[in-house]
């Protein structure tokens, strides 16, 4: 069992933000599965993101790999809200706990999403318990959203937004939240994470409100800007690209080696830093990328990773995959 501020995962298993975690069905297949230690929703915006056609996935021919041109979930986090609720109402008996997946460019709407979890935590009385069942995940890292660079990148332009997250750890610490992040290249794109992470310690501890309010790092997302032929994938197609934007965001076992070095380098950082700052000591890694069998489980794990996450051979297998990277 691993602790996350206020939630328990056990096991330390879990999905990924995906487009199979997208509806109420996708949901209660993934909270009713006894290898799931906790579930995490799509990524929501304020009303939702308009998903077409040209949104899509694709799966490699020769290996465990997708592209996917995916944006955000169609469903508006209010409906996801609604899908929460009924979870939990309808299996009290099961504590697992549901990480909301949400996302936003302005703090003043971020604040307004966390507001109604808030009201739904406060109805659930999940802000009372020694140990709750909802979490929240800011997505700082979707690829494939036009005209909009994964904000992760420019963590330092996100302190607005992270302010808004730290104003609600402070009026209730029982709140959990993460960051999803973009993968990264190169050491100082680790290094400004991680002070931004210590500016929060130390501003937490300044104020009186407590450890740092950033609980959990979700890393990583997919990588922008990969291309794969119609020939190379399971597509009936075998001329042109294989998704139609073109270029997408690859997952799976071809970013396998780059999941492993950001979550290796985000332990070895966060354990330096915890003598200075203390409530570092907390911020959990869920590391995801590429974990398609038991081997890769093991290696992310060893990594660092407190809690590992699949989406690609979740999407490939459907929910008996974590089944199978418990079982193997």
């Amino acid at each position: 069992m691993v602790t996350v501020n206020t939630i328990q995962v056990d096991p330390a298993l879990i999905n990924s933000s995906c487009a199979w975690s997208s509806s109420l069905q996708q949901l209660l297949e993934l909270y009713e599965s006894p290898y799931t230690g906790a579930i995490t929703t799509r990524t929501a915006t304020q009303d939702g993101f308009p998903e077409n056609d040209i949104h899509t996935v694709v799966f490699h021919a020769g290996m465990t790999t997708t592209l996917n041109s995916y944006g955000y979930s169609p469903h508006p986090l209010s409906q996801y809200l609604v899908w929460v609720e009924d979870i939990l109402k309808t299996h009290p008996s099961n504590k697992k706990p549901v990480i909301i997946s949400i996302t936003a460019s302005e703090p003043l709407t971020l604040a307004l999403m966390i507001q109604a979890v808030q009201d739904l935590r406060k109805r659930l009385r999940d802000d009372v318990n020694s140990t709750s069942q909802i979490a929240v995940e800011l997505n700082t890292s979707c690829p494939n959203i036009p005209k909009a660079a994964p904000s992760g990148y420019l963590i330092k332009s996100l302190k607005p937004l992270i302010q808004s997250l730290a104003d609600a750890h402070a009026a209730d610490p029982t709140l959990t939240i993460g960051l999803k992040l973009p993968p990264y290249v190169y050491k100082d794109q680790f290094t400004e994470v991680v002070e931004v992470l210590q500016s929060l310690d130390v501003e937490a501890r300044t104020s009186g409100s407590g450890r740092c309010p950033i609980s959990f790092l979700t890393c990583t997302n997919t990588l922008g800007n990969s291309l794969l032929f119609a020939e190379e994938t399971t597509s009936s197609a075998t001329d042109g690209f294989a998704l139609p934007t073109d270029t997408g965001g690859l997952a799976g076992q071809s970013l396998h080696p780059l999941a492993l070095g950001n979550v290796y380098t985000f332990k070895e950082l966060l354990t330096s830093s915890a003598d200075d700052y203390p409530g570092l000591k907390g911020v959990k890694i869920i590391g995801v990328g590429g974990v398609t069998d038991k081997a890769a489980l093991r290696r992310m794990q060893n990594a660092g990773a407190d809690v590992v996450g699949c989406a690609t051979l979740f999407g490939k297998e459907g929910v008996q995959a974590f089944e199978m990277l418990s079982r193997e």
